[in-house]
């Protein structure tokens, strides 16, 4: 048998059957949240995610053959690559979206580089923590803080509020997961809840710090910063046990109650919702219940600390999108704008989510050492 069938046989089936049926699924749900509009745009974003889950596809497959320590080559030219990306959003490359100037046009395609920055500081900070397993705990926050601050205050300045916050559990959960003394956890945690009132009231723009409010009490601006909260609201709840049905007319969604900008990207749930009730919601969020325990089964027997920190890291990342999407989709969390994973609408984010998942399978294919 050649390495290359072994390692086909080898692979992690759960976590390759669920990353390409929530892709499918994210098809199907682009398409019900968006094939109601008349303009041609619209109707052809399904089209355009069905290319980009090809390619997550082939990302995902590959990634999956070759082993994951190649990551201590790549993991810092990917790193700086990010940086540089990041910083030309800030020139004339950049374009803004949703208030935040965070995407990035390049000739034949748009992308969002702090997606990609994301994925570069896993890579990057579980190759340092695994390379420095004795560093004093202290000097091991110095050296983190320092590999990760670059590119959280910049995608903060653009700003990308949603995308800096992710950056928080996922280097919480790789510092906790690498040894380092609950006690420094816990400062740290006490820090940041302590900061949220200065960033509330010195960093967020207007429009956010009305999101805020929204979030607070949605009654206080019912027909702006609260509009599109409550519609989603009153979408879902309509939607009841079972949902209205696949493509059902007369509702929020069909109606454009939930603006048409954003019901196909961070609004997808509240399409699921409305269409197929608490059966359907329930059913999406047990799928992704499973995909991340594949992760913590995959973590648990990687063969070193650098493919553990790397599917923490993943995981931690794919577990606060899904949980602050669907969150702020039902007024448990503020909205800000991050997508579901595989789900949503956008080919940059599902290609690095597929990425970052091929990288989980391939430390569950190389978690044993293959014969010569």
């Amino acid at each position: 048998m050649t390495p290359l069938i072994r390692k086909l046989l080898g692979m992690n089936w759960v976590l390759v059957g669920l990353s390409i049926g929530l892709c499918i699924l994210g098809i199907i749900a682009v398409y019900s949240a968006s094939a109601f509009r008349d303009d041609a745009l619209s109707q052809s974003y399904w089209h355009k995610q069905a290319v980009w889950v090809g390619a997550g596809i082939v990302v995902f497959m590959v990634t999956s053959l070759i082993d994951y320590r190649w990551v201590k080559w790549a993991a810092l030219p990917m790193y700086l690559l990010s940086i540089v990306l990041v910083i030309l959003t800030y020139t004339k490359l950049g374009e803004e979206h949703g208030g935040a100037k965070c995407w990035l046009r390049l000739p034949g395609m748009t992308f969002q580089p702090s997606q990609m920055a994301v994925i570069a500081g896993v890579l990057t900070v579980a190759l340092f923590l695994s390379q420095f397993r004795k560093l004093h705990p202290m000097m091991k926050l110095v050296f983190t803080g320092a590999i990760i601050g670059g590119p959280m205050l910049l995608i903060l300045k653009q700003p990308d509020v949603g995308m800096t916050l992710v950056w928080v559990p996922v280097i919480m959960s790789m510092l906790l997961l690498s040894g380092l003394p609950k006690r420094y956890i816990i400062s740290l945690l006490l820090i940041a809840v302590s900061a949220v009132p200065v960033l509330i009231r010195f960093l967020l723009k207007p429009y956010q710090y009305k999101r805020i409010l929204a979030f607070i009490d949605p009654a206080i601006d019912p027909t702006g910063s609260a509009w599109a909260i409550n519609q989603s609201l009153i979408a879902i709840g309509s939607g009841g046990f079972s949902g209205k049905g696949f493509m059902a007319t007369g509702t929020q969604v069909e109606q454009g109650f939930i603006p048409g900008t954003t019901v196909h990207t961070d609004y997808i749930f509240t399409a699921i919702g409305e269409q197929f009730g608490f059966i359907g919601g329930v059913v999406l969020i047990a799928l992704f219940a499973v995909l991340l325990l594949a992760c913590l089964v995959t973590a648990h027997q990687a063969a070193d600390e650098l493919g553990l920190l790397i599917t923490i890291g993943i995981a931690a990342q794919v577990f606060f999108h899904v949980y602050q999407n669907i969150g702020m989709t039902i007024s448990l969390m503020p909205i800000t704008g991050l997508p579901l994973p595989l789900i949503s609408y956008g080919g940059t984010f599902l290609v690095m989510v597929m990425f970052g998942l091929g990288l989980v399978n391939s430390v569950w294919i190389h978690r044993k050492a293959l014969p010569a």
